[in-house]
C-alpha cells in the first residue's frame, strides 16, 4: 500500500510512465487466473494513479478509495481491455470516471492534507507549505478538463502524445488544453495574492 507520505508531496510527485511490454501479457495472464499477474499491474499503476486522484479530489481519503475502486471495476471489466491499445490509457478512464462521481454533490475541497511545515527552519517551511496551498487551491479550482492536463502533464510527466493517447485526444487540443489551464493557474494564484 502506498505509503500516505510519499502521496502527500504534492509538488514533487514526478512518476515517469511507460508503456511496459508485459502490460499486455500481464493482462492476459490476469484473464487466466494467475493473480500475481494483476497484482503486479496494481503494483506498477497505484502511485500514478492515486497521485492523479488526489489532484483531481483534493482529499487523501476520496482519492485512495477512487484508486481502490478503480483496479476493482479493472479487474472486473479486464475482458473488455483492448490490446492494442495502452493499459494506463484504458485505466485511466476508469479512475477520471470514478473521480467525477466522487466529487458529484460534494462541496469543493479547499485543501489537499494541510501537512505541517517542518522544525528546522520553521519561516521557509511555512512559506513553502502556503505556497503548496495556494497552488493546490488554483488546481482545484480548475474545471476537470483543464485540471487533468495540468496533472498529467506536470505530476503524472507524461508527454503530450501520451496525453493525447490517454485523454483520446488529438495532439492539439492537449497543447491547446494545457495553454489555457496554465493561463487560468496563473490569474488564480495572482488573484490569491502573494500569500
Amino acid at each position: 500500500m502506498l505509503k500516505r507520505d510519499s502521496a502527500t508531496n504534492f509538488l514533487g510527485a514526478h512518476v515517469y510512465l511507460h508503456q511496459s511490454a508485459d502490460d499486455t501479457s500481464l493482462v492476459r495472464r490476469s484473464l487466466q487466473g494467475d493473480e500475481a499477474a494483476f497484482e503486479a499491474l496494481v503494483t506498477h499503476y497505484h502511485r500514478v494513479l492515486f497521485t492523479v486522484a488526489l489532484r483531481m479530489l483534493g482529499d487523501y481519503e476520496d482519492a485512495r478509495d477512487a484508486t481502490q475502486n478503480t483496479f476493482i471495476k479493472a479487474f472486473q471489466k479486464l475482458d473488455t481491455f483492448d490490446h492494442q491499445h495502452r493499459f494506463f490509457s484504458w485505466i485511466y478512464r476508469i479512475l477520471v470516471n470514478e473521480c467525477l462521481n466522487a466529487r458529484r454533490g460534494k462541496p469543493f475541497m479547499q485543501g489537499l492534507d494541510d501537512e505541517m511545515p517542518g522544525k528546522d527552519k520553521p519561516d521557509e517551511s511555512l512559506e513553502l507549505a502556503e505556497r503548496q496551498r495556494r497552488v493546490r487551491r488554483a488546481i482545484l479550482a480548475l474545471p476537470p478538463e483543464y485540471r487533468e492536463v495540468i496533472v498529467l502533464r506536470h505530476f503524472a510527466a507524461l508527454s503530450y502524445d501520451e496525453m493525447a493517447q490517454t485523454l483520446s485526444i488529438p495532439l492539439r487540443t492537449v497543447k491547446s488544453r494545457l495553454h489555457t489551464a496554465r493561463q487560468r493557474l496563473l490569474r488564480a494564484l495572482a488573484e490569491l495574492g502573494p500569500r
